[in-house]
């Protein structure tokens, strides 16, 4: 997928300062051309970052967050889910409730670290949310091209 710049009204293709992005209330999306500097012109490091998406069961979350605090991950962000999966025409047991598996409640866990922790960090979630039973959850590990942190503005891997 390439991403190309977005010209003012006017704008001419010699023109490559990319104007903010709109969004249509049809779902489409329009993305900027992606530069290698923040607004304040500092170069991006690129380093090599993954972002890690688990959705678990919500009563392991504790667990998980202990186990990946103990690899060395600082930070997370948790939502609130609800999905399903292979299970599809069976039930699960949350917190004393059976739910047909239309929607289970889950938990989803994202954070960003460097590649040499991302292992460790999915191995330490496969292993204490793992409980054995359908619908257990996923994993996903996903390349992270750059991160900015927008308080002091520092990038790359010291953003996170």
């Amino acid at each position: 997928m390439h991403l190309h710049n977005i010209l003012p009204q006017g704008g001419s293709v010699h023109n490559k300062k990319p104007v903010n992005p709109t969004f249509s209330t049809f779902g489409m999306h329009v993305a900027l051309h992606c530069t290698e500097a923040t607004p304040s012109g500092q170069s991006l490091k690129r380093g090599n970052m993954q972002l890690i998406i688990a959705i678990i069961k919500p009563f392991k979350l504790d667990e998980v967050r202990s186990a990946l605090t103990n690899v060395g991950i600082n930070g997370m962000t948790v939502s609130e889910v609800k999905g399903f999966g292979r299970q599809k025409g069976q039930t699960e047991i949350y917190r004393g409730a059976e739910y047909a598996a239309n929607m289970v409640p889950k938990v989803k866990i994202e954070l960003v670290c460097s590649s040499d922790i991302a292992p460790r960090a999915v191995e330490a979630i496969q292993q204490v949310a793992g409980t054995g039973s359908i619908g257990d959850g996923k994993i996903f590990v996903l390349d992270v091209k750059s991160a900015v942190r927008i308080r002091t503005g520092e990038t790359g891997e010291a953003a996170l």
